[in-house]
């Protein structure tokens, strides 16, 4: 095989993250533990230098490399800056979090670069080797960090699940795929769509391997009923992982559910629509009601993050360019919420082993702190998609796209599900607000750490009072990367 170097250009952001996992994991073992935060800025250098690249080598239109396994376009370069960027916010947030709970170490910084490793290969796959392989490095890592904390017993119990629960969705992708490759003869995603709309793929076998496919996304997702290790890995990991696995993962999820159903199964829309809606409904529904009982905050964000990956599918589904575009913006201010609300979590957490993931916990942060509660407020206000907070408008996209498509029963569905889930997030504020405070403890944090917060919490204002950029720049990335292949 004749290796072309113009093959390393698309790959260049992947190429320099592994070499720089490579060199912190040796530099690491020359530093030592009271020198963590050399390894801490080297990491945080390696998504500078990545985000570099990405857009130094970033072309128009749409360049394939290694037989065309992997695509770079502009869909791919924008989530894969916007996991960058996801990752360095959770460093920034964790680190004091971290080093008070001896999980400030080498191993955890490498992990999370091979993390991004898995992302970015599954956000450039166009085949399904490809995106099976980014898939796998990402779940390993992540089992891995899960379990990081050795003498935590629920965190122990919650890698396990989630290792046990993602080797069988594993399986059941890799056994979807394998029956595609079957009926269709290829494993290349344009090649899929071309012999399915040829009519030459055998009919059975595709729908055998479409129900095992999209029973895999689902697992990944974390949608109903595949659900059962959202909230036990939410509630069991470490606040800092939690953040982790919350965000940046949900980036590369889209990416991997948009490059199977949009591209390599849109021929089939007609049998997938119809799957995702019945697991829309049932996330909505199973996600809300059972939020509304939970006391831990982090169990709550879990049920609440079900929810959102409900409405997530409703873009989905939609099998339109609107609707990819509008899911793609929902995945996108999500991440960004959600790295504000875990991130308030673990600002109010204490260096001597104090969780601040109840909901007592919250009670009277205004007395507190009347800059951290009004955070707060904005974030939970986005979540529940209350105007003029962005997420009023990623879920304003979604319901758009929704009834574009036909679908308006189903779009006034997810308002009913939304007003059930605005409670929950607005009786945070009320405690905030109007209950007393159980403990006066002061809360201690680093500057740029609540700089960082000060900024999330503000963006989520200021992104929906100008959300037409974003939106453009995620509608834009569809229409030029996906309908393209």
């Amino acid at each position: 095989m004749n290796f072309a170097i113009s093959n390393l250009l698309p790959v260049l952001p992947e190429v320099f993250v592994l070499t720089m996992a490579c060199v912190i994991l040796i530099a690491d073992l020359l530093i030592r533990q009271s020198g963590r935060m050399a390894t801490y800025l080297l990491v945080q250098l390696t998504l500078l230098g990545c985000s570099l690249i990405i857009v130094g080598t970033h072309e128009n239109g749409v360049v394939y490399a290694f037989h065309d396994m992997v695509v770079d376009d502009l869909m791919s370069d924008v989530l894969k800056l916007l996991t960058c960027l996801a990752l360095s916010m959770m460093l920034v947030y964790s680190r004091q979090y971290l080093t008070a709970r001896d999980l400030f170490t080498g191993e955890f910084m490498v992990l999370v670069l091979f993390a991004l490793l898995g992302m970015m290969v599954m956000i450039s796959a166009n085949h399904f080797l490809t995106l099976y392989l980014g898939l796998e490095l990402l779940s390993l890592s992540l089992y891995t960090i899960v379990a990081l904390q050795r003498d935590s017993s629920v965190a122990i119990e919650a890698s396990m699940k989630y290792f046990v629960l993602g080797a069988l969705a594993s399986s059941l992708l890799l056994y979807g795929m394998s029956m595609l490759y079957g009926a269709t003869g290829a494993l290349q995603l344009s090649v899929v769509s071309q012999a399915i709309q040829s009519g030459a793929a055998d009919k059975n076998l595709l729908v055998f391997g479409l129900v095992f496919m999209v029973s895999g996304l689902a697992f990944k997702l974390g949608v109903v009923p595949f659900h059962m290790w959202v909230p036990d890995v939410y509630q069991g990991a470490p606040t800092a992982i939690t953040m982790l696995i919350g965000s940046a993962p949900k980036l590369a999820a889209f990416a991997f559910a948009a490059r199977i159903l949009a591209e390599g199964l849109q021929p089939l829309v007609q049998h997938w629509s119809g799957m995702l809606i019945i697991l829309a409904i049932a996330s909505m529904a199973l996600g809300n009601i059972s939020a509304i009982a939970q006391t831990n905050l982090k169990r709550m964000f879990a049920y609440s993050t079900i929810t959102h990956m409900g409405f997530l599918l409703l873009g989905l589904l939609s099998g339109n360019t609107e609707g990819y575009g509008a899911s793609m913006f929902y995945v996108v201010v999500y991440a960004l919420m959600s790295l504000g609300a875990f991130g308030m979590i673990m600002l109010l957490s204490r260096a001597d082993g104090f969780e601040a993931d109840t909901l007592n916990d919250f009670k009277g942060l205004s007395r507190r702190s009347p800059w951290l509660a009004f955070l707060m407020l904005l974030l939970m206000f986005s979540m529940a998609g209350v105007p003029p907070t962005v997420g009023f408008y990623a879920k304003f996209s979604v319901l758009n796209a929704v009834v574009q498509a036909g679908h308006i029963w189903l779009a006034v569905v997810a308002v009913l599900f939304s007003l059930i889930g605005a409670f929950y997030y607005l009786r945070i504020v009320k405690l905030m607000y109007f209950d007393a405070p159980e403990s006066h403890a002061a809360i201690t944090f680093e500057q740029d750490t609540v700089l960082l917060m000060s900024a999330n919490g503000l963006g989520v204002l200021l992104l929906g009072l100008l959300p037409s950029k974003l939106m453009s720049v995620c509608a834009v990335a569809v229409q030029q990367s996906l309908l393209l292949h």
